[in-house]
Order: C-alpha cells, then structure tokens, then sequence
C-alpha cells in the first residue's frame, strides 16, 4: 500500500520521466564520436541510436541520442546522456551496472543512488517487470557502444 509521500513521489518521477521523453535531452547525431551503437527491441519496437565522444584523458565530453519508443526508453536514453558526460568510461560502466541493479530491485549503494541522479526517477518501472528492458535498452546500447570502441 502507498501511501502519501510514496504517491508524492511516484508523481515527481512520472513528471520527471514526461519531462525527458516529452523534451530529450542531447538528440543532436554526433557523427565523429568513438563509441557507436544502435540498440532494437524487437518485442515492442523500441530503437536507440547512441553516440559516445571521448576526450583524449578518457572523459566521456558528449554523448548523443536518436530513437523512437515508449516513454520509458527514450526518457532512460535521454537520462543517460546527462549523466554521463564527465564520466570516466569505467564510471560510467560502474553507472549503468548501479541502474541495472537497481531496475533488479538488488542492492544499490547510496553513493551510487546519489550518483544515478534523475535515473533513480526510473526504479519504479522494476515493479513491471515487462517495462525492465524499455528502461534498460539505451544503457545496454551504451555497453555496446564502449565495447566496439575498445575493439575499433
């Protein structure tokens, strides 16, 4: 049972989570980026195009975004360009298996929940099951990304 603060703060997350898919964040193609990957659903539909651009120290300096879906999967795409710019490539590793965990309904540090930011915005989706993949597809495209860089 919810109760008012929960309810409170299901409504702050489903505005926050309007917000990024009504306005997303970091869309612009980002054709000279490092890292690159293109992430499908097949079972609904969703599509995330992701651009990662990393400085020459390894700082993550940009990360762009394209796609069509739910609102939970572009909002979470959307998300997770804020997040990660002036991120190391292992924090932002270390970033998306804090959400991923999370989503699982695992144990998650506070330091880490503190450090997820607006994406903690998207626990709730853990309690339908089926939406998991929708909020996780541009994380997942993002750890493809960094993996076809390091090989590229």
């Amino acid at each position: 049972m919810h109760g008012p603060i929960e309810q409170e703060l299901d409504e702050l997350y489903r505005e926050l989570i309007l917000d990024h898919y009504r306005r997303p964040r970091n869309t612009d193609l980002l054709p000279d980026a490092q890292h690159k990957a293109e992430g499908f659903n097949p079972f609904c539909g969703d599509q995330v195009n992701l651009q990662v651009m990393v400085d020459a120290g390894g700082t993550i300096e940009a990360v762009g975004h394209q796609g069509k879906g739910c609102s939970i999967s572009q909002a979470s795409a959307s998300m997770l360009t804020e997040i990660l710019k002036g991120k190391s490539l292992e924090e932002a590793r270390a970033t998306s298996d804090a959400f991923r965990r999370l989503l699982r309904g695992e144990e998650v540090e506070e330091s880490e929940l503190n450090a997820l930011g607006d994406v903690g915005a998207l626990q709730g989706v853990r309690r339908f099951p089926i939406r998991i993949k929708c909020a996780l597809l541009p994380w997942t495209t993002m750890e493809e990304a960094l993996e076809q860089g390091k090989q590229g």
